[in-house]
């Protein structure tokens, strides 16, 4: 597809999990060429998130749907960066790249001689980025940091919950996927910097801080009033009412907001404007702020009377914004997103045919191929002989003596050990783990073991 926007850059994606596969996911459907590098030492956490037990010959690595939707459009190759084969590859692989992509703790890229530094020394137009929890400096940089943590030490988790309930974390990991588009947006002003200026740059992105700017209006009222906010639940501080109502049905639920006094005008008009809703304590945001039980309740009285779609199109045609809450197979059936195309069947020959959500659901009318065409996600090392044989120049021999000394494979290393091996590794684990005082080994050992399948 030629026409597509970012056809000629390349990506080097070292990072795991979400917040750096979703920003390179972008990329390659917009027609990047992403060579995604795991190694099978370690290979992407996300492939062992397989929810049926499989089979080692049914290759359970390369059936995980989260690595599947996240890594869709990708080269894949495996590395043994801890090793300087492995480094000097990627290092060739630089010199040809456009963009060097992680999200590991700060003590780690440097650790393995991969620093900026070192990659500008060998393209100097390089740029990185680095999606480390806590950025790259500061008394919190070498801390490590998964999504539930980051939500909670920037202060989102403080203002998510019910009233008077305990703080909590958004059901996915909020700092993870704004990460991974935040981070998109900054590396196409990166490659726009450098066509200008043909400088590369080093972007250092901490998903706290990052989260903590989505909260300017508590931060802002706490310096400028000294107020602190407190969890509100579904409501909203200056909307009323604003919020989730149970509907007809199994677990049907309704969200509406009236933002201002003339939808509470069009509300009165859906619900049949009943005698309670003409109380002149309700026609200002602040007599409805001052009584959001009572409104609830009686706006609660009337959706249960309806599924909730059928809600939703009746306070729509009056006025009022509203949806309905969709689970997981009504958003696939959902009509509007349908006409949208947002889901494509993708057929991945380990799973077969399955859709998949666009990460790019906006449409260009430039570029209509953008995002439409999705190749599978590349299994454990698929694209080896591709990338370090054709691209690289290296010889069947050479590859040969990259896989026996296991730099470069196919299958993790995990996989092709025994029970005995197993053990021996678990048991070095917990032994570590108790000198750490990090857990009670004597019920972690029985659930390994278990896991494992070596009881």
């Amino acid at each position: 597809m030629a026409s597509l926007p970012l056809r000629g850059v390349r990506i080097i994606d070292v990072s795991i999990y979400i917040a750096g596969p979703l920003c390179t996911r972008i990329f390659a459907d917009l027609g990047a060429e992403v060579i995604k590098v795991e190694a099978i030492q370690r290979p992407e956490p996300t492939r062992s998130l397989v929810i049926a037990e499989n089979d080692p010959q049914d290759q359970p690595w390369n059936r995980s749907g989260y690595f599947i939707r996240l890594n869709m459009n990708k080269y894949g190759i495996t590395l043994d960066l801890t090793r300087p084969q492995g480094t000097d590859l990627l290092k060739r692989l630089v010199k040809t790249a456009d963009v060097f992509i992680e999200n590991f703790n700060p003590r780690v890229i440097p650790s393995l001689g991969l620093s900026y530094e070192v990659l500008k020394e060998i393209k100097p137009d390089i740029i990185m980025a680095s999606l480390s929890g806590y950025g790259q400096n500061g008394p919190w940089a070498n801390w490590s940091a998964f999504g539930y943590c980051l939500e909670y030490s920037c202060g989102l988790a403080y203002l998510s919950g019910h009233p008077g309930g305990p703080p909590g974390k958004q059901a996915l990991s909020f700092t993870d996927p704004w990460a991974g588009i935040l981070a998109a947006g900054l590396l196409v002003d990166a490659l726009h910097y450098r066509r200008r200026t043909g400088k590369g740059q080093y972007i250092d992105l901490s998903q706290r801080d990052m989260a903590a700017g989505f909260l300017g209006e508590a931060l802002l009222d706490y310096v400028m009033n000294g107020r602190v906010w407190n969890r509100i639940g579904n409501r909203h501080p200056s909307m009323a009412p604003h919020g989730q109502y149970r509907c007809k049905g199994d677990r049907q639920w309704v969200a509406l907001a009236v933002t201002n006094d003339d939808q509470w005008v069009a509300l009165r008009k859906a619900l049949g404007d009943p005698e309670w809703a003409r109380d002149p304590r309700f026609a200002t945001v602040h007599g409805r702020l001052a009584n959001q039980d009572y409104i609830d309740e009686h706006i609660q009285e009337w959706t249960l009377e309806r599924d909730h779609y059928t809600a939703m199109h009746e306070l729509q045609a009056a006025g009022v914004p509203a949806g309905p809450i969709l689970n997981a197979k009504e958003v696939l059936l959902e009509p509007h997103l349908r006409e949208r195309r947002l889901f494509q069947i993708v057929d991945n020959p380990r799973i077969g045919r399955r859709p998949y959500a666009r990460q790019t659901p906006g449409w260009y009318s430039a570029w209509p191929e953008a995002g439409t065409a999705p190749k599978p996600a590349p299994d454990l090392g698929q694209h080896n002989e591709l990338i370090l044989g054709e691209m690289l120049g290296l010889g069947e021999e050479e590859l040969a003596n990259l896989a026996e000394q296991g730099i470069i494979g196919t299958v993790p290393i995990v996989a092709a050990m025994s029970p005995e091996q197993l053990r021996s590794i678990l048991e070095r684990r917990i032994e570590l783990s108790m000198k750490l005082g990090r857990i009670d080994a004597r019920e972690t050992e029985a659930e390994y073991k278990h896991a494992l399948g070596i009881d």
